[in-house]
């Protein structure tokens, strides 16, 4: 395959509609290598994206309980066990222990199987219905922190949006306040003579105890074990949490009063300052009320903020005007005086939520940052959902927050107090996991010596999760000596994932997924780990370990390192002549790769100079949680040519894809532009599409738009829409991402109608030359 045919293979076969299947599991390889000298050869690492509580309808649900393999294995019952029917017992294919079946599988048969033993069950889900006389599952529990340092304007947005919140809760959950300025105040709903606010300063930490002790709810209160309420929650005789935390119904009133008189910070701000204000301290409350109240069931704070921490834990950057918030420029010359602070103090906070199982969701909506680069850690840590938009007027802002409340087909499916544990054969180690999870620090002989992520551990604790999280695991390899010895070689590896959650109804549920995948002897069988690279996975890996890397390693040269890691793969699994370029082919599997690197490259997730610390950390924590195929998209967006000749079809993400007639509609996943090209731009200026006799015209620029609202529909958070014209300003939206085949330096070979990029990058067709050039250098 020549550098032409590397570069124009955007489009291979298409993809087979659901890659992921009920399993909710990719992998970078689908055949292993036997050996960790084998492993280090493939360059791309060996590990899973897993998605797992994802719907399909395939997914089997079970109402009983699963059986187990004898500890420490407790690998449950799946379709890959052998079975004795005639003495009823099963071999557990992770440890190959045997296990007996207890009375109640008697009836087991060859003809009479469990649903867990179905071949085609590899997923099943199971429900044990509740015991009689229990209580009722725990109420959801929302607790809105607003920010009112904010201008009148914005601050009737965040009102408008939180009324259409409160009429969307469930009935059953239970709602709770706290507004924050240059102080935060917690406000008592169950007190419904007058308003009763609970004040704390902004300028200080305080203790969980401290902000007990001010509410009346400290430990003193609650004698040990006292008795559960009916709702699920305990009953404090000095003080019950319904003074904070309420059923909409009963407090909607009262909610309703406080949103109308909430006012802007009354604080005075001084002519060259910032406004005063205490996000480090009002989560901190919200956190310690929760974890008096509530520990242990389904909490989220949702945090909805106008502008940067400027006092207290948590401050970002001072009240002073004349210093700016920092820059990536700052964080690499380590001139951020409050950066590593305010990590401390979100870790901390980070630490407390997880250990009450409770989740932090962060809406910050404003021009400047606000310290999304500094909650990263407590948002990912806890499962939470981030949203970044410009004013809280903006339809990302207002159609994504209304998006976690809805119900039915588009419901987000939110569950909480997930915990993942992961098993497998015993020749494979678990390095760790990036993505919104946190170690619980459960080490075993799983383990493996290198940690990537969220590591040292096989179990992670998921406070939230949803239908669409997902996340990826590293795995290492490591044979031990007996099984060389042995000479029993097991052609099959196994691994198995075990979600346990409490569901959007509040009940526990566990996942089970059991995958296999083939060992092959990468020295001599390369033929077979070919076949089973997954490049789409493959890419998406590289994206998530680098941004890792870029994070923690100072000095890391990401677009180096990614241009080696693709020569070293180009040069072990192509097909060439020892320094002849011309004769480098590369199998199928790979075509698109290179293309994937390329775009990469040129990537938000590497080219930080453009963006925020903010914008960065957003654009991070997305493609840590993404499915595969939206990360995908982040990586190298999609690209539709809309025109009169021909129906919509995929185009090139090249410049020479731009034409005067026409639409061009680009989906880069954070945003999506409709372009339209210079002669389609002035028939719509001249309202061409009205005329009865140019229905054709109207239906045109009426498609890309119906497209785009199915893209907006179905994603959270919801995309920006950009609509513009070609030479226009918004331009630039739809040019960044194109691949610049034309530049100033060839604007003379240019087709009219078409466009060039004003950049000195190179082009794909460049690129894949140099890299061919260097692969089969010897």
């Amino acid at each position: 395959m020549a550098a032409a045919d590397i570069a124009g293979a955007g489009y291979g076969g298409a993809p087979s509609p659901d890659p992921e299947g009920p399993d909710g599991v990719r992998m970078s390889w689908n055949a292993w290598p036997r050996s960790k000298v084998e492993a280090s050869k493939c360059v791309v690492p060996i590990a899973a994206s897993i998605s797992p509580i994802r719907s399909h309808p395939d997914v089997l649900v079970l109402p009983y309980t699963p059986l187990r393999c004898k500890p420490p294995c407790s690998a449950a019952l799946n379709p890959f066990c052998t079975v004795d029917f005639s003495n009823r017992i099963w071999t557990c294919p992770l440890c190959f222990s045997r296990n007996v079946f207890p009375p109640h599988y008697h009836a087991i048969s060859e003809s009479n199987v469990p649903g867990e033993l179905y071949p085609q069950c590899t997923t099943v889900e199971y429900a044990p219905p509740p015991a009689p006389h229990s209580p009722p599952p725990p109420p959801p529990v929302f607790l809105f922190v607003l920010d009112t340092c904010i201008i009148e304007e914005e601050l009737a947005y965040l009102k408008s949006a939180m009324r259409q919140a409160l009429g969307l809760l469930p009935e059953n959950a239970l709602v709770g306040l706290v507004t924050f300025g240059t102080q935060a105040q917690l406000h008592e709903l169950g007190f419904s003579d007058l308003s009763k606010v609970y004040v704390f300063r902004g300028t200080k930490e305080i203790s969980k105890e401290e902000i007990l002790d001010q509410l009346g709810l400290s430990g003193r209160g609650f004698p040990k074990g006292a008795p559960a309420h009916a709702n699920g929650l305990q009953q404090h005789p000095a003080g019950s949490v319904n003074r904070f935390l309420l059923p909409p119904s009963d407090c909607e009133y009262q909610l309703n009063l406080l949103l109308d008189e909430l006012q802007t910070d009354q604080w005075p701000v001084e002519v060259g300052n910032r406004a005063r204000r205490c996000t480090g301290v009002a989560l901190s409350v919200a956190s310690g009320l929760l974890g008096a109240c509530l520990p242990g069931t389904g909490a989220r704070i949702i945090a909805l903020v106008g502008g940067p921490c400027t006092e207290g834990p948590g401050m970002i950057v001072s009240k002073d005007l004349s210093e700016p918030v920092r820059s990536h420029k700052d964080l690499d010359k380590d001139a951020a005086p409050h950066f590593h602070k305010a990590i401390k103090f979100y870790e901390n906070l980070a630490k407390q939520l997880v250990s009450q199982g409770h989740v932090l969701d962060v809406f910050a909506s404003a021009l400047d940052q606000v310290g999304v680069a500094e909650m990263k850690v407590a948002v990912e840590r806890t499962g939470g959902l981030v949203v970044l938009a410009e004013s809280f007027g903006h339809a990302v802002f207002k159609d994504s927050f209304k998006r976690i409340f809805e119900k039915g087909e588009h419901s987000l499916g939110l569950s909480f107090n997930g915990t993942l544990d992961i098993n497998c054969s015993k020749d494979i180690k678990i390095q760790g996991i990036i993505g919104p999870c946190t170690s619980l620090e459960k080490k075993g002989a799983l383990c493996a010596d290198t940690v990537i992520g969220q590591g040292n551990t096989t179990s992670w604790k998921m406070c939230g999760l949803d239908s669409s999280t997902s996340l990826t695991v590293f795995f290492d390899i490591s044979p031990s000596e007996r099984s060389n010895q042995q000479g029993i070689t097991n052609q099959q590896l196994y691994i198995q994932f075990m979600t346990s959650y409490q569901n959007a109804e509040g009940h526990m549920r566990l996942r089970v997924t059991t995958i296999t995948r083939k060992w092959v002897d990468g020295s001599i069988n390369k033929e077979e780990l070919v076949e089973g690279f997954d490049q789409e996975t493959a890419a998406v890996v590289l994206a998530r370990f680098i941004s890792l890397k870029m994070e923690m390693e100072e000095e890391f040269d990401a677009t180096r390192w990614l241009d080696r890691s693709l020569i070293r793969l180009c040069s072990r699994f192509g097909d060439y002549r020892k320094d002849d370029p011309s004769t480098f082919t590369i199998n199928p599997n790979f075509s698109i790769f290179p293309q994937f690197m390329f775009n990469l490259r040129r990537s938000q997730f590497v080219q930080v100079f453009n963006n925020s610390p903010d914008e960065t950390a957003y654009f991070r924590m997305l493609l840590n949680r993404e499915s595969v195929t939206n990360s995908v998209v982040m990586i190298q967006p999609s690209l539709l040519s809309y025109s009169f000749n021909a129906p919509p079809s995929p185009a090139l993400l090249d410049v020479a894809s731009i034409a005067a007639d026409r639409i061009l509609l680009l989906d880069a996943y954070f945003s999506v532009v409709i372009f339209h090209g210079m002669t389609i731009a002035q028939w719509r200026n001249m309202g061409y599409q009205n005329q009865s006799e140019h229905q054709a015209f109207a239906q045109l620029l009426q498609a890309p738009q119906d497209d785009a609202q199915m893209i907006i529909k179905d994603r959270f958070p919801v995309p920006r829409l950009v609509v513009c014209d070609q030479h226009g300003s918004q331009a630039r939206f739809l040019l960044a991402k194109l691949n610049p085949s034309a530049t100033y330096n060839s604007a003379h070979e240019v087709t009219p109608g078409s466009d060039i990029i004003f950049t000195d990058d190179v082009s794909l067709q460049v690129f894949c030359e140099h890299l061919q050039r260097l692969a089969v250098q010897s």
